[in-house]
């Protein structure tokens, strides 16, 4: 089972992906950011806190900017959450005010090799992404920089995948 789980802010998206492996024994969770700083941001690292207090006991968590990486290494079900996060570090790491054709070309190689990542991972994997530019073009290059890459990459990792769930409002439409 290969299933990427996509929708908006707060449409329950990580949530029923949790509830999708909620019958296994283990799970590695992995989350592409930075650990959360709660000197620096107190509410942020409150609300990591009490995502992470919610889950199982038998779940691990990993924190690591490599997905590709960790999806290689790990064997049993894995729960990535999300790929918005997964793109804003790669972006730090290639750097945001690059050229573009510098940028695509980068974060394409790099979406490539997340996408084999999650063909090639021995068990059940379920990735949380953010549906994005369903609305107005962003005014700001960073906006429309994200909307771009969050999009090609949602399709690349679609690509990879057994099932592509939609969420809205805490509803699922499997597309």
């Amino acid at each position: 089972m290969r299933v990427l789980v996509t929708g908006g802010v707060r449409s329950g998206k990580s949530s029923h992906a949790e509830r999708l492996l909620a019958d296994e024994a283990a799970v590695t969770y992995v989350t592409p950011g930075y650990p959360a700083d709660p000197q620096a941001d107190p509410e942020w690292a409150a609300r990591v806190a009490a995502h992470q207090a919610s889950r199982p006991a038998s779940w691990t968590t990993l924190e690591t900017v490599d997905v590709a990486h960790a999806l290689r290494v790990t064997r049993g079900p894995v729960l990535v959450d999300c790929l918005g996060t997964w793109l804003t570090r790669q972006l730090d790491a290639v750097g945001w005010e690059s050229p573009r054709d510098r940028i695509r070309r980068e974060l394409g190689e790099r979406t490539a090799e997340l996408a084999d990542a999650v063909a090639g991972h021995p068990g059940p994997v379920v990735i949380v992404t953010n549906e994005v530019g369903w609305g107005v073009v962003p005014e700001h290059r960073s906006g429309r920089l994200f909307t771009d890459q969050l999009g090609w990459t949602n399709q690349a990792v679609a690509r990879s995948v057994d099932d592509v769930i939609l969420v809205v409002a805490g509803r699922t439409l499997h597309l």
